[in-house]
């Protein structure tokens, strides 16, 4: 039996955060959720089998969705990071490697195509 792929989920807004976990769900993986970065770098920080963060941009706190993206991306490589905004329009050169940007609002079918296609 394969185990589901894990989603870490960092949305500050609660409603928002529920609609992206139920979608992720529904597309098949497993889902972590954190309201904000440092509550993302804590579970990262614990757990070694999450495959895929997908965190909004603009949140409040130390640190913002394209911060997180670099510090994971320097910290735990394997990784594969997607961003979103519903504000903000994210050219590739601002993500790092491998990271992806998916605007809000997103359908279901466009956020579990973009994780699968990262993790197959």
């Amino acid at each position: 039996m394969s185990k589901k792929p894990i989603v870490l989920v960092v949305e500050d807004e609660s409603l928002l955060r529920a609609n992206a976990v139920e979608m992720i769900e529904a597309a098949g993986f497993q889902v972590v959720e954190a309201a904000n970065a440092d509550e993302a770098i804590e579970i990262l920080e614990a757990r070694n089998d999450i495959r895929v963060v997908f965190t909004d941009i603009q949140m409040p706190g130390a640190m913002d969705g394209l911060k997180l993206a670099q510090a994971v991306r320097g910290r735990w490589p394997p990784i594969e990071i997607i961003t979103t905004s519903g504000q903000l329009s994210i050219s590739p050169d601002q993500l790092p490697e491998r990271g992806r940007f998916l605007p809000k609002p997103y359908s279901p079918a466009q956020i579990a195509g973009v994780i699968s296609e990262l993790i197959c």
